[in-house]
């Protein structure tokens, strides 16, 4: 592929709620530009974007794909971002490397919550936004009732840059509003220009003043001319417009049928001509030496500055990593130093996908977005500069992954392969981790949802061979003593050869919640031998660790050694070990034992409408709230304190309960007791675990 100076070159994501079509809009991208033969279906699987064998079957996109299209002498390098929220990590990526987004919206189902959750990253990260309404041609489409959503939605900045001819069965084509001319589709990807339709005339005047309005309002030249003469020249509406939409004061609506495809022609001319460039948007601010701010304009005789958005691990290429070089030009064969990872890493062949195609280029300029595969050490967020100016690029943030489930290899030989897979698949996707949990021993992997977490495994298991058993991962509960107690442990076998001897006396007692194990030796006379003394504590704290009434670890106790007898030869280290875990038993069970649990600190940030059901649910859940304040854009944050056991399953019951549009984070705060009902059914459960194990 040609190398293209960054005047010349558009960064369009495709963002949007899952199954509005944004899958089908890029498979019609490129067919109308002839980079295909023919459109692939997302009911056959054979699209260029949906490649995973987990899109072929799921029907949905579940990774971020790129796939350049060429209009003209434009390269546009189109990202298509999941639309189901699991994947939000990948959307979020994206608008890193994107210079404008594109929202599919579909004409039947309208404005849908990953439209808003979308939106709101994109006006976050400044990124002009645009719509395309797609699906016209179906049953139940109107393109006046989606433009009313999404005024309603998104504010009076979004306008129509385009209206219908015909919806439904009917729809046939577009009318051009910036250059005042209709576009017919009669079975072709291209429309066959002509005059407004008469019935047209009428509606489309009012909207042509208010696109001349938008246009004049983007240069301070064009809104005093507008204001004197009352019109202005269409190259003088072109400009103004562009500049408008590049600074995200307007946002344009455009539309067609993506699968036909109708319209998709226009789409690209408008993203060729209006779109912003790199040259358009405002240089990147990078951490120079000493973390002075340093800005990059992406000119390709610049400071090398390189972000890696996206990684993607392939069993047989190996580890391929996606950039958007933001100033410089990354050559083959060259050594560039990872600023992140102080590391040195040489560039090998450099390449564009095409989906999974992959397609080799002589350089990567400034503002474009290229691939390099086989890099040592470098991941998703990693900033590639030069040696001797090494710059840092910020991070991309991504979501806390909240959704907690344990896994378990099915087999030794899975189990072999299990660390590997878990580090390639954790490079791909920044929003799922896995750690061994020291308090329950499982292993635990963390993602956005359900969905996401089967994907990860099913990926695991397709690319890396490894079968993996889930389930819900354990709440790591505890125990601690009721009220002090005296308990004797004895272990005594003495019955012909080398003995074993070791009776030992303690007095337990509770502390306070958090102040952990104390171990006090008050043994005088010699009734124990110094020696034996570490191994009573050592005996007694592999009991404490392993739980005495429940398999879950006893905490906050005081130990008090204060008497034993020994054996002058059948005494023993084991002896005594066994002896002190003898005597904690004993002493637990006169004490009585009281279950803790983990007690999260919970931010929850949803839209006012929600926040009465929200708190109802907290209180349902053992919830204690503990206050609210504004957040900002209608929006209300909900501070409580839950108990872990009531947040399982919490990722995916806020998005079902506020429609995708709240959002949490948590963390430990406390142990706390648990409730005595409660307390009753976890020990019960624990007991038939500890039986059926057996």
């Amino acid at each position: 592929m040609n190398v293209y100076e960054p005047r010349n070159i558009r960064n369009v994501v495709l963002v949007g709620h899952s199954g509005a079509g944004k899958t089908t809009l890029l498979e019609a991208m490129l067919f109308t530009t002839g980079a295909i033969t023919r459109m692939g279906r997302i009911e056959d699987g054979n699209t260029v974007s949906d490649h995973d064998p987990e899109e072929a079957r799921r029907g949905i996109s579940v990774s971020l794909s790129l796939a350049p299209v060429l209009v003209g002498g434009v390269k546009v390098n189109v990202l298509d971002a999941p639309g189901y929220a699991d994947f939000i990590g990948d959307v979020r990526g994206a608008l890193r490397a994107a210079d404008a987004c594109l929202f599919v919206v579909s004409a039947v189902d309208g404005v849908e919550v990953q439209h808003e959750v979308v939106w709101e990253l994109a006006v976050e990260a400044g990124l002009p936004r645009a719509f395309f309404v797609n699906k016209l041609d179906r049953e139940r489409a109107s393109f006046d009732r989606t433009m009313e959503e999404l005024v309603r939605a998104f504010g009076t900045q979004v306008g129509p840059a385009q209206l219908p001819i015909g919806e439904e069965a009917s729809f046939s084509g577009i009318v051009d509003l910036l250059s005042e001319r209709a576009y017919r589709y009669d079975g072709g990807p291209k429309g066959v220009e002509g005059p407004i339709p008469e019935d047209l005339l009428g509606r489309e005047g009012p909207h042509h003043e208010k696109l001349m309005e938008a246009a004049a309002e983007g240069d301070d030249e064009l809104l005093e001319k507008y204001l004197e003469s009352g019109s202005l020249t269409e190259e003088e509406i072109e400009r103004g417009f562009r500049e408008g939409f590049a600074q995200a004061r307007v946002a344009p609506v455009l539309l067609g049928a993506a699968a036909r495809p109708i319209g998709v022609d226009r789409l690209l001319e408008f993203i060729a001509h209006e779109f912003p460039s790199p040259v358009d948007r405002a240089p990147l601010v990078a951490s120079g030496k000493d973390g002075a701010e340093v800005e990059l304009a992406p000119d390709p005789a610049g400071t090398l500055g390189a972000l890696v958005f996206k990684t993607v691990s392939d069993p047989f290429v190996g580890r391929v990593n996606l950039f958007r070089v933001a100033s410089g030009t990354i050559r083959p064969d060259a050594t560039v130093f990872n600023a992140t990872k102080h590391v040195d890493e040489r560039i090998g062949q450099l390449f564009t996908l095409r989906g999974k195609e992959h397609e080799t280029v002589s350089e990567v300029p400034a503002g474009d977005i290229g691939a390099v595969a086989k890099l040592g050490q470098t991941t998703t967020g990693d900033t590639l500069t030069a040696k001797g100016s090494p710059l840092t690029l910020p991070p991309i943030e991504y979501p806390e992954p909240l959704y907690a489930v344990a896994l378990e290899p099915k087999t030794k030989g899975d189990e072999d392969k299990l660390s590997t897979a878990v580090a390639r698949v954790q490079e791909d996707d920044p929003t799922f981790r896995v750690t061994r949990s020291s308090e329950t021993h499982e292993t635990v992997m963390y993602g956005m949802g359900e969905a996401h977490l089967n994907v990860m495994v099913e990926r695991m298991r397709s690319k890396f061979g490894v079968d993996l058993v889930t389930h819900p991962a354990k709440v790591p509960y505890k125990e601690t003593l009721r009220a002090p107690a005296r308990a004797q442990g004895r272990h005594v076998k003495q019955s012909g050869g080398h003995g074993q001897y070791g009776i030992c006396v303690i007095e337990v007692e509770p502390r306070e919640r958090g102040a952990g194990f104390e171990f006090v030796d008050k043994i005088f006379g010699g009734a124990i031998p110094s020696q034996f003394i570490p191994s009573v504590e050592k005996g007694i704290v592999k009991q404490l660790a392993e739980g005495v009434v429940t398999p879950y670890e006893m905490v906050d106790v005081r130990v008090t050694l204060v008497d034993g007898k020994y054996h002058t030869v059948d005494s023993s280290d084991m002896a005594f070990q066994i002896a002190g875990g003898l005597a904690i038993r004993e002493a637990a069970a006169q004490a009585g034992v009281n279950l803790l649990e983990p007690v999260m600190r919970v931010e929850i940030v949803v839209p006012e409408s929600y926040t009465g059901d929200v708190i109802g649910d907290l209180n349902s859940r053992r919830g204690r709230v503990l206050g609210m304040d504004g957040a900002g854009a209608g929006k209300q944050r909900i501070r409580a304190m839950v108990p872990q056991a009531e947040m399982v399953r919490y990722a995916i019951d806020l998005r079902s309960m506020t429609g995708g549009r709240g959002v949490f984070a948590m963390s430990f705060d406390h142990y706390e007791e648990v409730p005595t009902h409660v307390a009753e059914k976890v020990i019960a459960e624990a007991k038939k675990e500890k039986d059926e194990a057996r």
